[in-house]
């Protein structure tokens, strides 16, 4: 269980993160973090909500998923920076995933999230860089179903 100071509560919160946030998905979840601003105190703690909407499944599952995402949150804790926000939001996949699972796929959103931009792995080198232009290939006067060019000729009479 999460204690109260390390819960958002209100949605304000919520939305803020929801709008300025650095998202990242999985299967089963997907998480928003927001970072603190570089003027924020450092006495507050970091915060994690949770979004577990109505496709997860009835109130049962959808509390049940909710405790083990919090469960599973509170020892990542101490990964998240003080003052940082994050929303833990549960696919409907979430309800039939193993323990484990949800887990590591925890990690690796949050670790996505929190990577700073421009250094993903998955980027090869070289990328995105402007290439010189091919060469246009030659063409020839019998290529393809051209018109003439000359003479005013109409085509197929």
């Amino acid at each position: 269980m999460l204690s109260p100071r390390n819960r958002m509560r209100h949605s304000a919160e919520f939305g803020s993160v929801m709008r300025s946030g650095r998202r990242s998905s999985r299967d089963a979840l997907g998480v928003v973090y927001l970072a603190p601003p570089p003027t924020a105190v450092d006495a507050d703690p970091p915060r994690v909500g949770f979004v577990v909407s109505k496709a997860v499944g009835g109130a049962v599952v959808r509390k049940r998923v909710q405790r083990r995402l919090r469960h599973l949150m509170r020892p990542r804790l101490a990964v998240l920076p003080n003052g940082s926000l994050l929303v833990v939001r549960a696919r409907p996949s979430a309800a039939n995933a193993r323990y484990e699972e949800l887990a590591a796929q925890l990690d690796s959103a949050i670790a996505a999230a929190m990577r700073p931009r421009g250094t993903s792995p998955r980027r090869r080198p070289g990328r995105g860089r402007s290439r010189p232009p091919a060469a246009e290939p030659a063409r020839s006067e019998a290529a393809g179903n051209r018109r003439p060019d000359e003479g005013g000729e109409r085509w197929g009479r």
